[in-house]
Protein backbone atom coordinates (compact mmCIF):
# COMPACT_ATOMS: atom_id res chain seq x y z
CA UNK A 1 0.00 0.00 0.00
CA UNK A 2 1.67 3.69 -1.16
CA UNK A 3 -0.55 5.73 1.02
CA UNK A 4 0.11 7.65 4.24
CA UNK A 5 -1.77 6.68 7.08
CA UNK A 6 -2.76 9.24 9.89
CA UNK A 7 -4.15 8.69 13.13
CA UNK A 8 -5.93 11.22 15.30
CA UNK A 9 -5.76 9.74 18.88
CA UNK A 10 -2.68 7.20 20.10
CA UNK A 11 -4.48 5.68 22.85
CA UNK A 12 -4.74 1.32 23.36
CA UNK A 13 -7.09 1.12 19.87
CA UNK A 14 -4.76 3.16 17.74
CA UNK A 15 -1.28 1.41 19.68
CA UNK A 16 -3.07 -2.20 18.52
CA UNK A 17 -3.63 -0.65 14.96
CA UNK A 18 -0.17 1.07 14.10
CA UNK A 19 1.31 -2.27 16.05
CA UNK A 20 -0.44 -4.76 13.20
CA UNK A 21 -0.03 -2.03 10.28
CA UNK A 22 3.67 -2.51 10.80
CA UNK A 23 3.95 -5.91 12.01
CA UNK A 24 2.15 -6.68 8.43
CA UNK A 25 4.36 -4.35 6.50
CA UNK A 26 1.54 -2.51 4.90
CA UNK A 27 3.62 0.47 5.29
CA UNK A 28 6.82 1.14 6.12
CA UNK A 29 6.49 3.61 9.39
CA UNK A 30 7.66 6.46 7.69
CA UNK A 31 4.03 6.57 6.07
CA UNK A 32 2.13 6.27 9.26
CA UNK A 33 1.63 10.44 11.05
CA UNK A 34 0.20 9.85 14.51
CA UNK A 35 -1.50 12.84 16.40
CA UNK A 36 -2.07 13.24 19.50
CA UNK A 37 -1.73 15.94 22.49
CA UNK A 38 -0.59 13.64 25.45
CA UNK A 39 3.24 14.33 24.32
CA UNK A 40 4.43 11.12 26.15
CA UNK A 41 2.00 8.60 24.30
CA UNK A 42 3.42 10.28 21.25
CA UNK A 43 7.09 9.44 22.37
CA UNK A 44 6.07 5.74 23.19
CA UNK A 45 4.69 5.23 19.66
CA UNK A 46 7.73 7.14 18.26
CA UNK A 47 10.00 5.12 20.27
CA UNK A 48 8.22 1.33 19.90
CA UNK A 49 6.89 1.80 16.10
CA UNK A 50 9.09 4.62 14.45
CA UNK A 51 6.43 6.32 13.46
CA UNK A 52 5.99 10.30 12.93
CA UNK A 53 4.24 12.24 15.62
CA UNK A 54 3.26 15.89 15.99
CA UNK A 55 0.30 17.52 18.68
CA UNK A 56 -1.06 19.27 15.63
CA UNK A 57 -3.79 17.56 14.28
CA UNK A 58 -4.16 19.41 11.27
CA UNK A 59 -0.58 18.41 10.14
CA UNK A 60 -1.91 14.72 10.50
CA UNK A 61 -4.97 15.68 8.50
CA UNK A 62 -2.95 17.20 5.39
CA UNK A 63 -0.87 14.15 5.36
CA UNK A 64 -3.01 11.53 5.52
CA UNK A 65 -4.57 9.32 2.70
CA UNK A 66 -6.52 7.08 5.00
CA UNK A 67 -7.00 9.25 8.35
CA UNK A 68 -8.10 6.53 11.05
CA UNK A 69 -10.23 8.75 14.21
CA UNK A 70 -9.25 7.07 16.92
CA UNK A 71 -10.72 9.54 20.02
CA UNK A 72 -13.42 8.99 21.78
CA UNK A 73 -16.70 9.56 20.16
CA UNK A 74 -17.57 12.39 22.22
CA UNK A 75 -14.54 14.10 21.14
CA UNK A 76 -15.32 13.37 17.56
CA UNK A 77 -17.04 16.98 17.21
CA UNK A 78 -14.53 18.96 18.55
CA UNK A 79 -11.63 17.36 16.30
CA UNK A 80 -13.42 16.88 13.44
CA UNK A 81 -13.90 20.64 13.37
CA UNK A 82 -10.46 21.68 13.98
CA UNK A 83 -9.38 19.42 10.95
CA UNK A 84 -12.37 19.41 7.99
CA UNK A 85 -11.09 21.84 5.84
CA UNK A 86 -7.25 20.66 6.25
CA UNK A 87 -8.24 16.77 5.16
CA UNK A 88 -6.88 16.08 1.35
CA UNK A 89 -9.88 15.75 -1.15
CA UNK A 90 -9.81 12.05 -2.16
CA UNK A 91 -9.17 10.82 1.58
CA UNK A 92 -10.70 7.93 3.60
CA UNK A 93 -11.92 8.43 6.73
CA UNK A 94 -11.77 6.04 9.13
CA UNK A 95 -13.97 6.20 12.26
CA UNK A 96 -14.17 3.77 15.31
CA UNK A 97 -17.19 5.39 16.93
CA UNK A 98 -19.55 3.69 18.54
CA UNK A 99 -23.02 5.44 17.94
CA UNK A 100 -21.57 7.84 14.99
CA UNK A 101 -23.35 6.75 11.71
CA UNK A 102 -21.74 7.69 8.57
CA UNK A 103 -24.59 10.15 7.75
CA UNK A 104 -23.34 11.69 10.89
CA UNK A 105 -19.97 12.09 9.90
CA UNK A 106 -20.63 13.58 6.72
CA UNK A 107 -22.81 15.91 8.32
CA UNK A 108 -19.72 17.03 10.97
CA UNK A 109 -17.26 17.56 7.72
CA UNK A 110 -20.40 19.45 5.93
CA UNK A 111 -19.46 17.56 2.94
CA UNK A 112 -19.42 14.10 1.54
CA UNK A 113 -16.31 12.31 1.64
CA UNK A 114 -15.40 8.83 1.73
CA UNK A 115 -16.11 7.53 4.94
CA UNK A 116 -15.70 3.87 6.39
CA UNK A 117 -17.62 3.33 9.58
CA UNK A 118 -15.79 0.61 11.99
CA UNK A 119 -16.93 -0.85 15.30
CA UNK A 120 -13.53 -3.19 16.27
CA UNK A 121 -13.09 -4.34 20.07
CA UNK A 122 -10.28 -4.75 22.46
CA UNK A 123 -9.50 -8.31 21.54
CA UNK A 124 -7.15 -6.41 18.76
CA UNK A 125 -4.25 -5.11 21.33
CA UNK A 126 -3.39 -9.05 21.61
CA UNK A 127 -4.20 -9.21 17.41
CA UNK A 128 -7.14 -11.11 17.69
CA UNK A 129 -10.18 -8.05 17.26
CA UNK A 130 -12.90 -8.79 14.99
CA UNK A 131 -13.92 -5.59 12.88
CA UNK A 132 -17.15 -4.33 11.11
CA UNK A 133 -16.72 -2.27 8.39
CA UNK A 134 -19.42 -0.04 6.77
CA UNK A 135 -18.13 2.04 3.84
CA UNK A 136 -20.68 4.86 2.36
CA UNK A 137 -21.04 4.72 -1.52
CA UNK A 138 -18.02 7.27 -2.10
CA UNK A 139 -15.56 4.84 -1.67
CA UNK A 140 -14.36 2.48 -3.99
CA UNK A 141 -14.17 -1.60 -3.96
CA UNK A 142 -10.27 -1.33 -3.88
CA UNK A 143 -10.32 1.23 -1.36
CA UNK A 144 -12.55 -0.85 1.04
CA UNK A 145 -10.07 -4.00 0.64
CA UNK A 146 -7.00 -1.38 1.77
CA UNK A 147 -9.09 -0.64 4.74
CA UNK A 148 -10.24 -3.91 5.43
CA UNK A 149 -6.22 -5.22 5.09
CA UNK A 150 -5.65 -2.59 7.96
CA UNK A 151 -8.05 -4.15 10.48
CA UNK A 152 -7.14 -7.91 9.24
CA UNK A 153 -3.41 -7.04 10.48
CA UNK A 154 -4.69 -7.07 14.17
CA UNK A 155 -7.61 -9.89 13.58
CA UNK A 156 -9.76 -10.45 11.94
CA UNK A 157 -12.58 -8.07 9.14
CA UNK A 158 -16.27 -8.42 7.92
CA UNK A 159 -18.27 -6.11 5.63
CA UNK A 160 -21.29 -5.33 6.55
CA UNK A 161 -24.40 -3.00 6.10
CA UNK A 162 -24.43 -0.46 8.09
CA UNK A 163 -28.49 -1.11 9.80
CA UNK A 164 -26.46 -4.41 11.01
CA UNK A 165 -23.96 -1.73 13.27
CA UNK A 166 -25.94 -2.06 16.47
CA UNK A 167 -26.10 -5.61 16.76
CA UNK A 168 -21.97 -5.73 15.99
CA UNK A 169 -21.42 -3.51 18.77
CA UNK A 170 -23.35 -6.15 21.19
CA UNK A 171 -21.78 -9.61 19.51
CA UNK A 172 -18.90 -8.26 19.04
CA UNK A 173 -17.24 -4.80 20.53
CA UNK A 174 -19.07 -4.91 23.75
CA UNK A 175 -18.95 -8.90 24.06
CA UNK A 176 -15.46 -8.46 25.57
CA UNK A 177 -16.84 -8.11 28.63
CA UNK A 178 -19.42 -10.70 29.09
CA UNK A 179 -16.37 -13.39 28.24
CA UNK A 180 -14.47 -11.65 31.14
CA UNK A 181 -17.42 -12.37 33.39
CA UNK A 182 -17.90 -15.55 32.58
CA UNK A 183 -13.99 -16.41 32.94
CA UNK A 184 -13.88 -14.85 36.35
CA UNK A 185 -17.16 -16.48 37.65
CA UNK A 186 -15.97 -20.09 36.66
CA UNK A 187 -12.69 -19.07 37.97
CA UNK A 188 -14.56 -18.08 41.11
CA UNK A 189 -16.17 -21.39 41.51
CA UNK A 190 -12.21 -23.34 41.19
CA UNK A 191 -11.18 -21.21 43.79
CA UNK A 192 -14.29 -22.33 45.58
CA UNK A 193 -13.57 -25.73 45.54
CA UNK A 194 -9.92 -24.95 46.37
CA UNK A 195 -7.57 -24.42 43.27
CA UNK A 196 -5.41 -20.98 43.76
CA UNK A 197 -6.49 -18.49 41.43
CA UNK A 198 -3.74 -17.64 38.86
CA UNK A 199 -4.39 -21.51 38.56
CA UNK A 200 -7.80 -21.12 38.10
CA UNK A 201 -7.85 -17.52 35.48
CA UNK A 202 -5.45 -19.63 33.25
CA UNK A 203 -7.57 -22.67 33.41
CA UNK A 204 -10.85 -21.11 32.42
CA UNK A 205 -9.41 -18.67 30.04
CA UNK A 206 -7.23 -21.06 27.78
CA UNK A 207 -10.60 -23.28 27.38
CA UNK A 208 -12.77 -20.10 26.24
CA UNK A 209 -9.66 -19.13 23.90
CA UNK A 210 -9.14 -23.42 22.78
CA UNK A 211 -13.44 -23.61 22.29
CA UNK A 212 -13.30 -20.69 20.42
CA UNK A 213 -10.99 -21.55 18.07
CA UNK A 214 -12.91 -24.92 17.60
CA UNK A 215 -15.90 -22.92 16.34
CA UNK A 216 -13.76 -20.77 14.11
CA UNK A 217 -11.56 -23.40 13.21
CA UNK A 218 -14.07 -26.71 12.73
CA UNK A 219 -16.86 -24.86 10.99
CA UNK A 220 -18.55 -26.66 13.29
CA UNK A 221 -22.68 -25.06 14.52
CA UNK A 222 -21.67 -24.67 18.39
CA UNK A 223 -24.43 -27.24 19.32
CA UNK A 224 -22.63 -29.57 18.17
CA UNK A 225 -19.19 -28.75 19.52
CA UNK A 226 -21.17 -28.85 22.77
CA UNK A 227 -23.00 -32.20 22.24
CA UNK A 228 -19.54 -34.13 21.93
CA UNK A 229 -18.32 -32.87 25.08
CA UNK A 230 -21.46 -33.90 27.02
CA UNK A 231 -21.43 -37.90 27.64
CA UNK A 232 -24.55 -39.52 28.52
CA UNK A 233 -24.89 -39.37 32.58
CA UNK A 234 -21.63 -37.60 32.98
CA UNK A 235 -20.03 -34.30 34.47
CA UNK A 236 -20.65 -31.86 31.15
CA UNK A 237 -23.91 -32.51 31.01
CA UNK A 238 -24.60 -32.25 34.82
CA UNK A 239 -23.48 -28.53 34.44
CA UNK A 240 -25.06 -28.03 31.16
CA UNK A 241 -28.29 -29.02 32.81
CA UNK A 242 -27.34 -26.45 35.88
CA UNK A 243 -26.92 -23.75 33.08
CA UNK A 244 -30.21 -23.74 31.45
CA UNK A 245 -32.35 -24.48 34.64
CA UNK A 246 -30.35 -20.98 36.06
CA UNK A 247 -31.18 -19.16 32.49
CA UNK A 248 -27.56 -19.20 31.48
CA UNK A 249 -28.76 -19.23 27.79
CA UNK A 250 -31.37 -16.23 27.96
CA UNK A 251 -29.66 -14.46 29.79
CA UNK A 252 -26.64 -14.09 27.92
CA UNK A 253 -29.80 -13.20 24.92
CA UNK A 254 -31.58 -10.85 26.89
CA UNK A 255 -28.15 -9.05 27.81
CA UNK A 256 -26.76 -8.51 23.98
CA UNK A 257 -30.38 -7.81 23.23
CA UNK A 258 -29.92 -4.91 25.70
CA UNK A 259 -26.97 -4.13 24.21
CA UNK A 260 -28.14 -3.74 20.84
CA UNK A 261 -31.26 -1.61 21.90
CA UNK A 262 -28.57 1.01 23.75
CA UNK A 263 -26.89 1.50 21.09
CA UNK A 264 -29.61 2.14 18.63
CA UNK A 265 -30.75 4.56 21.16
CA UNK A 266 -26.96 6.62 21.48
CA UNK A 267 -27.27 6.78 17.53
CA UNK A 268 -30.78 8.36 17.32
Amino acid sequence: MNKVIGFIGCGNMGGAMIGGIIKASLVTPENIIVGDLNEKKLKKAAERYGVKTTTDNNEVAKNADILILSIKPNSYPAAIKEIKDQVKENVIIVTIAAGKSIKVIEEMFGRKLKVVRVMPNTPALVGEGMAALCPNNKVSKEEIEEVLHIFESFGKGEIVNERLMDVVTSVSGSSPAYVYMFIEAMADAAVLDGMPRSQAYKFAAQAVLGSAKMVLETGRHPGILKDMVCSPGGTTIEAVATLEEKGFRSAVIAAVRSCTKKSREMSE
